[in-house]
């Protein structure tokens, strides 16, 4: 699963302070605005306490985790659209990401200025979201040109796309993200190919100081309220807190974070709904040697779950044996499973869950 997270957001928000948090790649965080013009991507292993779990049950030697991509883009500049501050490079990197994490600076600090004179996230979500449509719109309008001119020859399904874009020009223009518009999966179709940058999945992360971290400050709860009927989740970060436990051996850091009144890293949390935001889950594979982790879309059939594995698998495959997670972790052992009928044989057709032990039988 070749996908990947966006961090995005205003410069000097602390984007880059909260990647190194949790990347295996460690980039430069600085107080300047635009000090930098190009990203820096990492891989992250997303924390799962069921290979623990499942690594003593089956005695395993070791455990491959599953992993998503994140990507630290530069911050952006009120009119990048326009070219302004680094502009369409920061653009361009977007529009390759699959989801976004939007960090907002919610913290006061006056040795780091905002770029826009205060401290303000509910207007900062508000630039960065206006930036997206105008581009957004710019691609929609280029391509409502060519469908034109093809309409007026009699093809049905250009006339066809012309309308729909025309329902998301007037979405643009009225300041609205395209994950917002009320359409049909087949009309939305006709704007797959332009891959709309207001279209992606997006999640906030607040940015607070220490002493907001377990309950958030005025500045979260005012993104909160404007975020509210939305869906989307919103999570509170210590970012220069995170970097400093991020830089102690596990005992210590825990020792930190429990004096905060925090359970695990906030970053923890924040790969965890990076995974979930990419619509992705996980399924293992169990055994003395190791507990292996794997990433599938959700909806994906047992199958294609093993085609994650390898190719040889799907192509000829027979069946999946599938247990549950909580019934492993409840009855001890496969052997128990099947006595109590938790041991199932599934088919072709069968949609995998997140959490699912999976043995696969095939013949190629």
């Amino acid at each position: 699963m070749a996908l990947k997270c966006g961090i995005v957001g205003l410069t000097n928000v602390g984007k880059t302070t909260m990647f190194n948090c949790v990347s295996n790649t460690k980039a430069e965080a600085t107080s300047f605005a635009f000090s930098t013009n190009k990203s820096n991507m990492g891989v992250v292993e997303v924390p799962d306490p069921r290979q623990d779990v499942l690594k003593e049950l089956y005695s395993s030697q070791t455990i491959i985790p599953v992993a998503v991509e994140l990507v630290d883009i530069p911050g952006l500049a009120k009119g990048a659209s326009k070219g302004e501050g680094i502009g369409n490079s920061f653009l361009a990197d977007i529009r390759q990401s699959d989801a976004l994490i939007h960090v907002l600076r919610c913290f006061d600090d006056i040795n780091l200025p905002h770029v826009e004179g205060s401290v303000d996230p509910v207007r900062d979500i508000e630039i960065l979201e206006f930036e997206l449509q105008v581009k957004d719109l710019e691609q929609v309008e280029r391509k409502m040109q060519r469908l034109e001119k093809m309409a007026k020859t009699g093809d049905k399904d250009a006339k066809k796309g012309f309308e729909v874009l025309s329902l998301y020009k007037a979405h643009f223009e009225n300041f609205q993200s395209a994950r917002t518009i009320d359409l049909s999966d087949d009309d939305k179709k006709h704007a797959k190919e332009l891959c709309l940058l207001t279209e992606k999945p997006v999640m906030y992360v607040c940015n607070v100081d220490e002493k907001s971290a377990v309950t958030g400050n005025v500045y979260v709860e005012k993104v909160k309220e404007a975020l509210k009927g939305t869906n989307a989740e919103v999570l509170v970060i210590a970012g220069a807190v995170e970097a400093e436990i991020a830089e102690l051996d596990a005992e210590d850091g825990l020792v930190f974070l429990n004096d905060l009144g925090l359970e695990e890293p906030g970053v923890d949390k924040l790969v965890r709904a990076a995974y979930k935001l990419l619509n992705l889950s996980t399924f293992f594979t169990c055994g003395p040697k190791e507990i292996h982790s794997w990433t599938i879309k959700n909806g994906m059939t047992a199958p294609q779950a093993a085609g994650v594995i390898h190719s040889d698998l799907e192509r000829g495959f027979i069946r999946a044996e599938v247990i549950k997670y909580n019934d492993i972790k409840d009855l001890k052992t496969e052997a128990k499973c099947r006595e109590a009928g938790k041991f199932n044989v599934e088919g072709k057709t069968y949609l995998v869950q997140d959490g699912d032990l999976l043995n696969i039988r095939f013949n190629v």
